[in-house]
């Protein structure tokens, strides 16, 4: 299996919502996961994002992905996803009541491979205005 599939597998199951039962298969166990947002600040391995991915799903359970690029860099075995995330706060489990808001969210996915799987992922989003969107801050 290559890296960019791999990957996209591994990016089907974090976006919608699988946790890490779904998506460890496609990563080492002790992968790191880093993403310079307030709301993501204490979420270090790439296991905690994917439950934290999970979770999202419950006050946005109609969350879903818009994938606008997908890049494979065989040399540096590394894969890039550029993506919008689009829901809407119907669900109860947010930092507020349902607010009926929606979100569009661009975001990136930089995974790392070593060996086959992914070793480290960097998310690369803009956490406050898909806040401000929610009305969650």
């Amino acid at each position: 299996m290559t890296i960019a599939t791999t990957a996209r597998d591994f990016f089907e199951a974090c976006e919608t919502g699988q946790g890490w039962e779904a998506c460890q298969q496609y990563c080492h166990d002790d992968a790191s996961f880093a993403c310079q947002a307030d709301a993501l600040a204490d979420t270090l391995t790439l296991e905690a994002y994917a439950n934290w991915m999970k979770g999202l799903l419950t006050p946005l359970p109609n969350g879903h992905y818009e994938l606008k690029g997908f890049a494979a860099d065989e040399e540096r075995d590394t894969v890039l996803a550029f993506a919008v995330f689009h829901g809407t706060q119907t669900g109860e489990g947010g930092p507020v009541p349902p607010t009926g808001n929606t979100i569009a969210a661009d975001y990136v996915y930089s995974m790392k491979f070593d060996g086959g799987k992914i070793r480290q992922m960097t998310k690369i989003w803009n956490d406050g205005i898909s806040m401000r969107q929610l009305g969650w801050a």
